[in-house]
């Protein structure tokens, strides 16, 4: 929200400093992000009359003027801008004054013509950064005054930043009302008459849309003279507030808006038929917009028609967020249909963004507008309207829907309550001043006071709301700092899960970097990857392509991973721990998982290793190292995996006690190809409980006996997988097992086809007694028998 400080100083007027009104404002909730000071004391520079204009001799491009200073002198300019001409109004910068940029003036010859001055454009002058030629004055401006005078400067342009609750203050009275209440000033809102109709023409308005829109305000104003411009400090105001002003008709409905927070649109009435209506679109309607965009509607938008009162309705507006092209006043438009409405911010929340627009309507809609302000800004809007461009205003026609419109409701606030969540005592009267400045009724009661918010305070609905709106006024800065007294309870990590931070370090190590990404996807995204059954849709997403909750932490993880690949980064690895939702049976429900992503080579570049590609195995042993931490490996084992998006013949689902944990393996070619990426992407993703969970850890003796190590070398069919071998073998030996491990595997020429050769380490040990060699060869004749049994496995000689 931007606005001119000296606009505001007029609604309210104080005696503080620039600096101590911004700080006070942050301090207050409305944050001050920035001041951009326009103009100041422009000492020497006044207002000046051009009486004659001739070529100047030498230069083509120049003029030589007869400037009136307005004490009965008149002085030679020598000018080059385009607009200088004979009548004309404008600053002159007289001899001796220094511009704001530094600049001191002093008499000149240019070429050969000397100049006594400079006509200034307002860039020069540093009130706006038009330079293609000089600063238009209005005719009646007082020739001889000084320019600061005439344009109220210095000022400055003060923009603030509002938390959403705040919409009240997207307007410069809004502002005015906190303002007063801070420095305990009175607000001197502008006076609104109400002007007699003296035409009886009208329009009719039909409401069917129910909640979404329960009031609307309409006036029909005929006979404005076309020529009427905007004045110029109406002009001034809205240049100063980063509006550029554009015609009388659309500068009053921008002015009102910024003036009251009321959104306005005016149609040309010529271009209307029959009633006006507001109702929901229906599905194929189209309408071109003021910025000559074509839309498509559905019925998530609200519209304004026409001949509503007629089966040839037509959309001539999109409620809340921009008016129709066809409908659009023009240069000579003489009669107006002036609409100020009220709509709920569900009905309009999101729908700009979904076509990708922002206007000031829908960023006040979406947050909410004060439903009692359409008539008095339509009134307002009718005043300035009438005032500087003529016309006859006709009745107003209101339509309302009474049992749609939020009524106030009072709220209590225990003086008790207020003392013990500020820490500090606050005078009743102080109290009292503070809710009454900011428009609310008060009423005493014995533990405190029952406070019912204007109309335009909706956010106001609970105690601690009050309490806020105390503090913020009274001054957090009046609150004295204390450190906070009694024990802090540590709270101890559970021994029963894995620590995220030990995720994290882990996967850190084996060189993968954390990622951040947003909960929410394009749903388009989930399509592709065939993740979208049970996707939650946004009703109010941030943009178009972020409307769906994500189902999985992998689209964005991989989108991520290919952007990284298109920015020249061949090796790339990320992991992210994060939440995914899902709809599920009348609730929705959200689970934390722990997911990552690999491509490119398996190792960095280096002069030890020889170059190769990532490949499944990797991305399993970084996995299992994460369940490692678990304290208990052998919990988990692989089957293959029928994801629709994973590759059929480099994937596997984890499962833990029969329980499906995760996925991981390569993603699908045919996911790749959609994707537009030509890289193999390894993933994997598992639900962080199934992962973590583990036994409370005991500690255990040293040994006191020696191990003893047998290595076997057997040969088995190609399709019998290790995790196969160990279980028979640790079935077979028993608890003397204490570790076996594959160091060497074979296939190829020497063996018949469909066999491999694997080589298994055992380390025996009992806790008891030392084993003998005789113990040693039982145990791997047991292994072997199992092996020949289970396994279809034969010792190899």
């Amino acid at each position: 929200m931007k606005f001119s400080e000296n606009w505001l100083r007029e609604l309210v007027p104080i005696n503080a400093t620039r600096d101590e009104l911004c700080r006070k404002l942050t301090m207050a909730g409305l944050e001050v992000e920035g001041v951009e000071a326009i103009g100041g004391a422009l000492e020497g520079i006044v207002v000046a009359e051009i009486v004659e204009c001739s070529p100047h001799p030498n230069a083509d491009k120049l003029r030589v003027c007869q400037v009136a200073t307005g004490d009965g002198t008149t002085v030679q300019i020598v000018c080059g801008a385009p607009n200088a001409r004979r009548g004309l109004k404008a600053p002159l910068a007289t001899v001796g004054a220094a511009m704001p940029n530094g600049m001191q003036i002093k008499k000149a010859a240019l070429r050969g013509v000397d100049s006594f001055g400079m006509l200034c454009s307002a860039k020069e002058l540093g009130i706006d950064a038009d330079a293609s030629g000089l600063l238009e004055l209005p005719a009646d401006a007082p020739a001889g005054k000084p320019l600061a005078q005439y344009l109220h400067l210095p000022d400055a342009t003060i923009e603030i930043k509002l938390t959403p609750n705040r919409p009240d203050c997207l307007s410069v009275q809004g502002v005015a009302r906190d303002v007063a209440a801070i420095f305990g000033a009175r607000a001197a809102l502008p006076a609104i008459a109400t002007l007699a109709a003296t035409t009886t023409h009208e329009r009719k308005v039909e409401l069917q849309a129910g909640a979404d829109c329960p009031r609307y305000c309409g006036r029909l104003i005929e006979g404005i003279d076309a020529d009427a411009r905007t004045p110029f400090w109406m002009a001034e105001r809205l240049r100063r507030s980063g509006l550029r002003p554009i015609s009388l008709l659309v500068d009053v409905t921008n002015y009102v808006l910024l003036e009251m927070g009321q959104p306005l649109h005016a149609f040309d009435a010529a271009t209307l038929v029959g009633a006006i209506g507001v109702r929901r679109a229906r599905a194929g309607e189209n309408l071109k917009l003021l910025d000559e965009s074509e839309v498509a509607l559905d019925p998530e938008f609200l519209v304004i028609t026409d001949a509503a009162d007629s089966d040839r309705s037509r959309p001539i507006a999109l409620a809340g967020i921009m008016g129709g092209y066809a409908t659009r006043v023009a240069a000579t438009t003489r009669d107006v249909f002036l609409e100020a409405a009220h709509f709920a911010p569900t009905a309009i929340s999101g729908r700009a963004r979904k076509l990708g627009m922002h206007t000031d309507a829908s960023h006040r809609f979406e947050r909410g507008v004060d439903p009692e302000l359409p008539r008095r800004a339509l009134e307002r809007a009718t005043q300035l309207v009438v005032e500087f461009g003529g016309g006859r205003p006709g009745p107003v026609t209101e339509a309302t829907l009474p049992q749609f419109l939020a009524r106030p409701a009072a709220v209590p606030l225990r003086r008790g309550r207020l003392e013990r969540v500020l820490g500090i005592a606050i005078a009743d009267a102080e109290v009292a001043r503070v809710l009454a400045a900011l428009g609310m009724q008060i009423e005493a009661t014995a533990d405190g006071w029952r406070a019912t918010p204007p109309s335009w305070r909706f956010d106001i609905a609970i105690e601690e709301d009050l309490i806020e709106e105390v503090v913020r006024i009274h001054g957090y800065e009046t609150i004295p700092t204390t450190m906070p007294a009694g024990e802090i309870r540590v709270a101890a990590p559970s021994e029963t899960r894995v620590d995220e931070a030990a995720l994290r370090r882990q996967l850190a190590a084996r060189d993968y970097r954390e990622a951040v990404n947003f909960a929410f996807v394009d749903a388009e995204l989930l399509k592709r990857w065939q993740l979208d059954a049970g996707a939650i849709a946004l009703a109010n997403p941030l943009a178009a392509d972020l409307g769906t909750m994500r189902t999985s932490l992998l689209p964005g993880l991989v989108s991520a991973l290919i952007a990284n690949r298109r920015r020249q980064q061949e090796r790339v690895r990320l992991f992210e721990i994060g939440r995914v939702f899902r709809q599920g049976v009348g609730a929705q429900v959200e689970t934390v998982r722990i997911a990552g992503v690999a491509c490119g080579q398996a190792h960095e570049l280096q002069w030890a290793a020889d170059k190769r590609a990532l490949d499944f195995y990797d991305v399993k042993g970084d996995v299992e190292s994460l369940f490692a931490l678990s304290g208990d490996a052998r919990a988990f084992h692989a089957n293959a995996s029928a994801t629709s998006w994973l590759h059929p013949g480099r994937a596997a689902d984890v499962m833990r006690d029969g329980i499906a944990v995760g996925s991981l393996g390569a993603l699908h070619p045919r996911l790749l190809k959609a994707l537009d990426c030509e890289t193999d992407i390894y993933v994997f993703e598992f639900d962080l409980d199934g992962l973590v969970a583990r036994a409370v850890p005991r500690g255990a003796a040293l040994a006191r006996f020696p191990s003893l190590r047998r290595d076997l070398s057997i040969e088995l069919p190609e399709n019998v997988n290790y995790a196969a071998v160990e279980t028979a073998v640790r079935v077979a030996v028993g608890a003397i097992l204490r570790e076996i491990f594959v160091f060497d595997r074979y296939a190829g020429p020497n063996l018949a086809l469909g066999l491999k050769s694997v080589a298994i380490g055992l380390i025996l040990q009992d806790e008891s007694r030392t084993l003998t060699d005789a113990d040693a060869d039982q145990c791997v004749g047991l292994a072997v028998a199992a092996l020949e049994r289970h396994c279809r496995a034969r010792l190899r000689g």
